[in-house]
């Protein structure tokens, strides 16, 4: 009933979170989508811009992936449902109450192939010892990507998860017009690392898509 009525009126429920603030889940044009108070979090432009992505690699190379930044969990769905992707899946979420919201309504609960970890992704990067074919760095308060997460020694670290042949995806920002954050990431893996940037991605974000070739 809810789905049908949300073609007529968006219906919203609101919860807060100490790390994210206030933040909605709202039926619309029977579709179900989670926001933060001034950017989309889930299910709505963002799933499209994380599809855009995982478009330009090779995912039938991928066999296990990262996520750091679950959100509502609309990069497992696109994963699952649009990628057929049916291998092993590490999530990492600061905010619990992001993490219940996932479960409770969107169904983003863990399984054989999902694994929900509540930690600081930095923390969880630093004291890693997996490697990965597909990290994906999806990590906003609101519509602002920390600044921890531009930080050279971050990005170090990461690179060596990444398996050879493997890929990184980084959501660097939305309306991010200042490039020079994007640099020294691109100084840190393109040692080894094809990187790319795609720009305006449907319109606002950009993304740094990295192969791992050496």
């Amino acid at each position: 009933m809810k789905k049908i009525v949300s073609h007529i009126w968006p219906l919203t429920k609101r919860k807060t979170s100490k790390i994210n603030g206030p933040l909605e889940v709202t039926w619309i044009n029977g579709k179900k989508v989670l926001d933060s108070q001034n950017a989309n979090y889930s299910y709505g432009a963002l799933q499209k811009v994380l599809e855009y992505g995982l478009l330009q690699i090779e995912m039938q190379q991928v066999n296990e992936l990262l996520i750091l930044g679950l959100g509502g969990g609309s990069v497992i769905k696109s994963l699952q449902n649009r990628f057929n992707y049916q291998g092993k899946i590490t999530a990492v979420e600061i905010d619990d109450t992001i993490i219940q919201i996932a479960k409770d309504e969107f169904d983003i609960k863990e399984n054989k192939q999902l694994r929900i970890i509540h930690s600081d992704a930095i923390q969880y990067v630093n004291h890693c010892k997996k490697c990965y074919d597909l990290i994906i760095v999806d990590i906003f308060i609101d519509h602002t990507v920390p600044e921890s997460f531009y930080d050279q020694k971050f990005w170090s670290s990461l690179n060596q998860l990444v398996k050879l042949g493997g890929y990184i995806i980084f959501n660097a920002g939305i309306f991010l017009e200042d490039t020079s954050k994007i640099a020294p990431i691109k100084s840190i893996l393109e040692p080894n690392t094809i990187c790319k940037q795609h720009n305006k991605v449907e319109g606002v974000n950009t993304l740094l898509i990295g192969n791992k070739v050496m």
